[in-house]
């Protein structure tokens, strides 16, 4: 019913950027929060940054100042520019929607695919 499609990974020398983006389609009436999360080897995915249907973020602390994350409505995308990229950085990045398909709905969770980030010299 709904597709998410990321894409802007890959590798980064240290104190780079990147771009990130994750488009939405099929099936919605509305998106509500839409976060990015991340996913180290040997780690669990951890929340990146957040941001509400209202345009209000929430940034984990290891990407606060670094990280910012928007969405376009529109286009049912949200993206997140990452700047002064350390090889901590370095993670599987994954795009979650909260997504009503149908008015009456509360919303359901939808994931995307996952973009590989890679920091290194």
């Amino acid at each position: 019913q709904v597709q998410l499609v990321e894409s802007g990974g890959g590798l980064v020398q240290p104190g780079g950027s990147l771009r990130l983006s994750c488009a939405a389609s099929g099936s919605i009436f509305s998106i509500k929060a839409v976060g990015w999360y991340r996913q180290a080897p040997g780690k669990e995915r951890e929340l990146v940054a957040a941001i509400t249907s209202g345009g209000s973020t929430n940034d984990a602390d290891s990407v606060k100042g670094r990280f910012t994350i928007s969405r376009d409505n529109a286009k049912n995308t949200v993206y997140l520019q990452m700047n002064s990229l350390n090889p901590e950085d370095t993670a599987v990045y994954y795009c979650r929607f909260t997504v009503v398909v149908v008015f009456w709905q509360k919303g359901d969770d939808y994931w995307g695919q996952g973009t590989q980030v890679t920091v290194s010299s």
